[in-house]
């Protein structure tokens, strides 16, 4: 039995799809921008039919994110869409709300459920509760501490999954604020885009060093993180402890940052892998990495090693 975590990253296109796996991932989450809030990119059916055969052939797995805030006017649309993703073999679907998981248990019965409540899945006896239902991983809050993480997992009857890279959404409104500020100051949009590829900041008076990426879709608007988690240092804790999936977020990122970002953290699991005993980390690990790093923006901890007052 193959104990080694899964290594589970975002992909914004097929080409970032295949080079992903190519470079260590062992399972890859995309989406559709009518179900999924904050992809790295838009995949269409046939995209997503592309994707479940690329990485079915290399021995991969594909979960599709159905995280967003389902009002009612969509749910006649999300049973044709989770049976649709459940005939193309899409192996997991991840979810907050629980119309996504009725849809599944009555559309793909045979499609893994991963409850993802953002910041709100703070303690095992929930995560359990939504096993219960039908749920077969809890994908932990970022705003948890490295002992709040570790200590859950001896007590859940479900995965864990656990962001180890990458930004952090800090702020969602369904509103379209960005939109909104612009008119405000006399220079509207026009219908140009406000998304992703505008590439945005907000920054603050008090902190006019850091650069928080503000963007806006059809989900409203959304305002990430200043710095990156990287928790590579201290891998061997989550990887002891027993953690199931270990998430890279990709999203607004270059495929080469992400790819060198993969090649770092197979490296790492393979080597703890071999003999945990002896494992130790080598900062030459992510030389790569920080050489590809935006100088704006700091590799961090996250919270890992914070007290989150809620």
């Amino acid at each position: 039995m193959n104990n080694t975590p899964e290594l589970l990253v975002t992909a914004a296109s097929l080409e970032e799809a295949a080079a992903l796996l190519d470079a260590g991932a062992s399972a890859l989450l995309v989406g559709d921008d009518r179900f999924g809030m904050r992809l790295a990119g838009h995949f269409t059916l046939e995209d997503t039919s592309a994707v479940v055969k690329l990485a079915h052939a290399r021995g991969g797995k594909v979960y599709v994110s159905i995280n967003g805030l389902i009002p009612n006017t969509m749910l006649e649309e999300l049973p044709a869409y989770v049976k649709a993703i459940g005939g193309l073999g899409v192996d997991g679907v991840e979810f907050g709300d629980p119309a996504v998981l009725a849809a599944v248990k009555a559309e793909a019965p045979g499609m893994k459920l991963h409850w993802n409540a953002e910041m709100t899945s703070t303690n095992y006896a929930t995560a359990n509760y939504w096993g219960r239902k039908g749920a077969s991983r809890v994908v932990l809050a970022r705003e948890l501490n490295m002992d709040e993480m570790t200590e859950m997992v001896p007590h859940l009857e479900v995965e864990a999954q656990v962001q180890v890279h990458g930004m952090t959404n800090i702020y969602h409104s369904k509103r379209k604020l960005v939109a909104s500020y612009m008119s405000h100051q006399g220079r509207p949009s026009d219908g140009g885009s406000l998304g992703k590829e505008r590439g945005l900041f907000l920054i603050e008076a008090e902190r006019p060093n850091e650069k928080f990426p503000i963007y806006e879709d059809e989900n409203g608007t959304h305002i990430m993180s200043s710095d990156d988690i990287c928790i590579l240092e201290d891998l061997h804790f989550l990887l002891k402890a027993g953690v199931h999936s270990l998430k890279i977020e990709g999203l607004l990122k270059p495929v080469a940052y992400n790819v060198a970002v993969v090649k770092a953290y197979r490296h790492a699991m393979d080597v703890y892998a071999a003999d945990p005993a002896e494992y130790a980390f080598e900062e030459s690990w992510l030389e790569e990495v920080r050489a590809m790093q935006d100088p704006e923006r700091e590799l961090s901890f996250g919270f890992f090693y914070k007290e989150q007052v809620y």
